[in-house]
């Protein structure tokens, strides 16, 4: 019965706080995300009446064919803009509406993220405009309905979470990537053969959870490397892929300097890796990298306004897989272990003598927390938000 159940957001109140302050919200994200749905929910709460419109919808679309007449009548109410990234050149008018008019929440503005869509609204709209980004379902708002397995194998996306069973979730799944490639992407401005983009997504599955070697990848694809950074940041546009970066400190060891690479959704991960059932998954030899990639977006998921994630590496060998860090100082050192009994490296601990954290934590498939080591941690999926207690 869940699939027929709307779940609230821990986004709403956020949005709602935003479009009492700001004329404009935009809510970006990757397509099937959530975003229709979630507003639609929240109109209710909203300060006043609002109006909502899908630029999809040809008959949506032809009432802004002269937009200032239509929406000028409207200053009272909320106007809701789906899809707005089909109509580019509404951004310059909103800007002149809102002049006219400047009270909180006057748009709602709903989008597949893409480089055009951020340039044209930030141009348009600077100083008049908050953005939000609207992520596949976390664990902790989906926990009530299914377990962490279940979450972590199929992903965030709701019809793929909330699908009745494994087949319909993969065969949704599987039309979402094929959609994505043949059409949102180019789209969004991605001018490259969606076979191409297909196996530099595949390749990019196969790296999650390691080092981006971009020799590598553009000599697989045999593509000039620029291409391929070109590609790879419409990726991460459109919240298909994370980039993490290293952190530097001062310190005379060399450094690692590539990112670690990671598809956002271990749902479409295990799609674009062929991997078709939890069974499979678990004697993959992506199994750890899988593992990491969930753990990552749980972590990015639940992580304060102040923080920032990176990693940390050297060429001596000290690793640590999570680093977050306070105003660029280190705070909180994580290790990320598919195991029950997890031994974290030496490098981890020389992480924290190089790095000087204050809170150490192990992440690992288990029920219940328990210390490791003296100031270190394991806790499990579920637990996330305790790394960040006490800390403001």
């Amino acid at each position: 019965m869940v699939k027929n159940t709307f779940i609230p957001r821990t986004a709403e109140a956020e949005i709602i706080k935003l479009a009492a302050y700001f004329p404009t919200v935009a809510v970006v994200g990757p397509r099937q995300v959530g975003k229709t749905s979630l507003v639609q929910a929240i109109r209710s709460r909203l300060d006043k009446a609002s109006i909502y419109l899908d630029l999809e919808n040809p008959d949506d679309l032809a009432k802004l064919d002269q937009p200032s007449l239509f929406l000028d009548p409207l200053a009272d109410q909320t106007i809701i803009l789906d899809e707005v990234q089909k109509l580019p050149s509404l951004f310059p008018v909103l800007r002149g509406i809102i002049d006219k008019k400047r009270m909180p929440g006057r748009f709602i503005l709903l989008g597949s993220a893409s480089p055009d869509l951020i340039r044209d609204a930030s141009e348009s709209l600077a100083g008049r405009i908050a953005y939000f980004e609207l992520n596949p379902f976390s664990f902790d708002e989906i926990k009530a309905y299914k377990d962490y397995r279940a979450h972590w194998f199929r992903g965030g996306f709701p019809p793929s979470l909330l699908a009745p069973d494994e087949d319909s979730s993969r065969l949704w799944r599987q039309n979402f990537i094929r959609t994505y490639l043949e059409r949102d992407l180019p789209q969004l401005g991605l001018k490259a053969d969606p076979m191409l983009t297909r196996r530099l997504w595949q390749m990019t599955a196969h790296l999650s959870g390691n080092l981006l070697n971009m020799e590598k990848l553009s000599a697989s694809l045999g593509l000039h490397g620029t291409t391929v950074r070109k590609y790879l940041d419409f990726f991460e546009s459109a919240y298909l892929i994370r980039r993490l970066q290293p952190y530097f400190i001062n310190l005379k060891k060399r450094l690692v300097k590539s990112p670690k690479i990671y598809v956002r959704d271990t749902g479409i991960l295990h799609q674009l890796l062929g991997i078709s059932s939890p069974v499979q998954l678990a004697g993959h030899p992506a199994l750890g990298g899988s593992w990491e990639t969930y753990v990552i977006e749980q972590v990015a998921a639940k992580l304060p306004g102040w923080a920032e994630m990176f990693f940390y590496r050297t060429h001596q060998g000290t690793e640590a897989d999570l680093l977050i860090t306070r105003g660029g100082q280190p705070e909180i050192l994580i290790e990320i272990k598919y195991s029950t009994t997890p031994k974290p490296s030496k490098g981890f601990y020389i992480a924290q003598s190089d790095l000087g954290t204050s809170k150490h934590f192990v992440i690992c498939p288990v029920e219940t927390s328990f210390p490791l080591k003296e100031n270190v941690q394991v806790i499990g999926i579920h637990e996330i938000e305790k790394m960040f207690a006490s800390m403001r």
